[in-house]
């Protein structure tokens, strides 16, 4: 079981020494990854947060959240081996023209070690203030999905979609992993679950629920099925409460990677927490 680090970036993470012990630490007592997240403004007011049961965002609308990929910048600089991901990236706001080369640069620099999480986004009141069309999102995401792939394998590249146009351009470096780097489609719902069947290298629902994940799941197989894909091959992440039986319960439904936020936001106790998580989940799980 592969066992990464969520919200690597947001509140106290968001400070330059706490982040650096978080990646390092994690690395040497055996996590797998870490994930950072986004949003790029957080409008006063907007909608209700759906993930959870009181509309608020995890920490509020007040915590810091750094941009997802410069983070990894740095900790690809101070580790060697622990993978660098985002969880997520709110692909319809970005143009694939910039994220691929940011994406590949990262890769580069870090030895092919970079995974990209996606999310569709939620809360319109971003999409208006970035200048992008809330209503488009889903078309979006999915050409960037198909433009990020050409840009990563082809050169020159050239694709024409609804929402993106560009014709013979050359985008170097390309990443060190073959093929491009790993998309992973993030999101709860059937339409997230679709989208990571049609296209995804691997989902992960903000889900930690072993029943909920399996319908979810079942979704996203189906959904591969239908595009001719190997359901099998799209690999499946969760959330879960750090717990060895927990972890195994997500385990039994098809997950092969659990996430978990940080464990603490003071030095001590992070170091702490990250070791107590490698003893009593990593070595057993």
């Amino acid at each position: 079981m592969k066992i990464g680090i969520l919200f690597a970036n947001s509140g106290p993470l968001s400070r330059p020494e706490l982040f650096a012990q978080l990646a390092r630490e994690a690395e040497e007592f055996g996590f797998e990854s870490i994930w950072t997240v986004e949003h790029v403004v957080v409008p006063q007011p907007h909608m209700p947060y759906p993930g959870s049961k009181d509309g608020q965002m995890p920490g509020g609308d007040e915590v810091a959240i750094p941009d997802p990929l410069i983070p990894l910048a740095y900790a690809a600089a101070i580790t060697t081996k622990i993978k660098l991901a985002t969880g997520i990236v709110i692909l319809p706001q970005r143009h694939p023209l910039y994220l691929a080369k940011q994406l590949a640069t990262l890769d580069l620099l870090s030895h092919g070690r970079m995974i990209l999480g996606i999310g569709s986004g939620w809360m319109k009141e971003e999409f208006e203030a970035v200048g992008v069309d809330y209503h488009a999102r889903g078309v979006r995401t999915d050409e960037a999905i198909a433009a990020l792939r050409a840009l990563w394998t082809e050169n020159p590249t050239t694709y024409h979609g609804q929402q993106f146009h560009f014709h013979d351009v050359k985008s170097l470096p390309k990443p060190v992993q073959p093929g491009g780097i790993p998309i992973h489609v993030g999101g709860h719902s059937p339409a997230a679950a679709r989208r990571a069947g049609r296209f995804g290298d691997g989902f992960f629902p903000t889900i930690a629920k072993p029943e909920q994940l399996k319908e979810i799941f079942a979704l996203m197989r189906a959904a591969a099925v239908k595009a001719g894909r190997k359901a099998d091959a799209i690999e499946l992440s969760a959330m879960a409460a750090p717990r060895l039986d927990a972890v195994k319960a997500v385990q039994d439904v098809g997950v092969t990677r659990v996430m978990f936020g940080p464990p603490a936001s003071s030095p001590e106790k992070l170091r702490a927490g990250l070791e107590k998580i490698a003893n009593e989940i990593i070595a057993k799980a």
